[in-house]
This record gives C-alpha cells, structure tokens and sequence, in this order.
C-alpha cells in the first residue's frame, strides 16, 4: 500500500501543477505550522475531511527533502495513525510523539509534517474518465528547546538585511542574516527605495544561518539605508507586519 501512495504522490505533485486553479483539497490541516516545545512529550493536531467524499490518508515527516520516500525516513518523532479512513465532515486527531533522540539544545530543528488525500475511485460508469487528483499538505514543525534564549516573536526584527550582487551576476537579492535561535517565516518581503517598491518574494531564515532572496527588477544596487518592509508569520500562522532599512 505505501508503495501505491507514494506513486499517487508522484501524480499528484506533477498533475497539481495543471489543475490547481481548479481544484483544492478536502482533507485540511487545523493550523499551518506545529510548534513542539521540547519538554512536552506529545503534541496532537487536527485534521478534517471538509469534502462530500471519504478520503484514504497517509501521514508522515520528513526533514525537508519533499520527495524523500516515507519509508526510507528516519525521525526522531513517532506519528500515528500513519493511515487511515476520513469520512465526510469528520475529523482524526494525530499523535506527535518525540522518541528522545538527541537534537540540537541551542537553536531549533525543522521538520514537515506530510498529510496525502487520495480520493475513492469512481464507482459509477459515468464517472470512469473523470480526473480526480490526490492532494499532499505539508506544514512546518518546529522542535523548540527549552533552553533557548529570547522569544521567537522577538526574532523577525533581530534580522540584518542587505542588498548584494547575485551570485550569477544577473540581479540583485536581499541577504537576510538570523543571529537568532529560532526560525523566522517571512509571507512575503518587498525592499522600498525611494518611491518605487520592489518584491523579494517569501520564505524562511534558519537560526544563526543566512538566506538569499532574488528581487524582482532591481536594476541597481541601491545605497544603504533601503527600507525592508516584510510580514513575519508568527507561532500561529497570523501575519505580523515589520520593517528595517538594509546596511
């Protein structure tokens, strides 16, 4: 069976491409990312199936390679039900378990957190050329020490920022660098100079690491002091607005 879903996956993935505009999952994920403070021994999250249809999961980790196959994934986390059955309107509590296995004590450690929707064949003769596609949700987990320093929504404005050369030569991007502890999740960073604003697209910054983001149609390097407007994603998936000027 998990040989089948991960070709499912597969498929999905390739054909999701095509029919997003025009399709979106039943089976969702309560929240957008999952926090799991390191002196807990267990967190639990909620899924629900919103569709008129049951729907076959599978759920699993993975450390951040989102192709990596779910049987060849070794995590320091025990996650169940691993598979199961979702009626329409009903949901499925899952079981976040960490087995204990060392991890880092002085920053946090990022894990994803996979849920596939695979949809019931079609029964009727009707239905036998209809497309149906299966959906895979995968959300953040943040394993948080309990030793850290500082509070994670402190961590977005602890952010240095600097526009420097592509590394092709072709452009400009925006060097964010974290000297926190924590993950910092942008939903989306525009650089503003002068009057004209120009967007550096979203992403994350990992903790004491640095990261690049490409800036649509800068044509010149600015001078210092340009204004970074940005909105952090805090704990709960809620947008919180911020600014800097680059150095």
């Amino acid at each position: 069976m998990k040989k089948v879903l991960q070709k499912v996956m597969l498929v999905a993935a390739m054909a999701s491409g095509f029919f997003a505009a025009h399709a979106q999952a039943s089976v969702v994920i309560a929240g957008t990312r999952v926090v799991f403070p390191s002196q807990e021994r267990e967190v639990t999250i909620k899924v629900t199936n919103d569709g008129k249809a049951p729907a076959l999961v599978q759920t699993w980790i993975d450390k951040g390679i989102a192709d990596a196959s779910p049987d060849t994934i070794d995590v320091p986390f025990t996650l169940t039900p691993t598979m199961f059955r979702l009626d329409p309107k009903k949901g499925q509590t899952l079981r976040l378990m960490y087995t204990k296995e060392p991890l880092a004590k002085d920053k946090e450690t990022l894990f994803w957190l996979n849920v596939l929707e695979i949809p019931p064949k079609p029964t009727a003769e009707a239905d036998a050329n209809r497309i149906q596609l299966a959906f895979r949700t995968r959300i953040k987990i943040m394993f948080r020490p309990q030793e850290l320093t500082g509070k994670a929504e402190e961590s977005p404005a602890k952010v240095t920022w600097q526009v420097v050369h592509a590394a092709d030569g072709k452009g400009y991007q925006l060097k964010a660098s974290n000297p926190t502890p924590y993950f910092v999740n942008l939903g989306n960073v525009d650089v503003k100079i002068g009057d004209k604003t120009f967007d550096a697209g979203s992403g994350f910054v990992k903790p004491g690491e640095s990261e690049l983001f490409n800036i649509a149609d800068l044509t010149a390097l600015p001078a210092a002091g340009a204004e970074v407007l940005y909105n952090a994603i805090n704990d709960w998936g809620a947008g919180v607005k911020g600014k800097a000027v680059t150095q």
